[in-house]
């Protein structure tokens, strides 16, 4: 029994949930819309994306990656354009 346990903890990929609580919680807060905190919401979405992209790159998921990196890098430019905007 105690086999099956670790194996079964061994498949689950915690950081593929990380990235699923941390999409959640910047589309919450950019949900807000309150323009003091839309750098936060674009920083929290881009660290989801980038776990996202380590996790395409595991997978050899590339239509994934690329899209996690295309969303990434408008994460990043969103984040400067409200930080120049505050």
């Amino acid at each position: 029994m105690n086999e099956k346990l670790n194996t079964l903890f061994k498949k689950v990929d915690y950081w593929r949930w990380f990235g699923f609580f941390l999409a959640v919680i910047g589309a919450y807060v950019l949900g807000n819309a309150k323009v003091s905190s839309q750098s936060i919401g674009w920083i929290i979405c881009s660290f989801s994306c980038l776990i996202w992209i380590i996790m395409g790159i595991k997978d050899k998921d590339i239509p994934r990656t690329l899209m996690e990196v295309m969303y990434f890098v408008i994460g990043i430019r969103a984040t400067i354009n409200w930080l120049d905007y505050s």
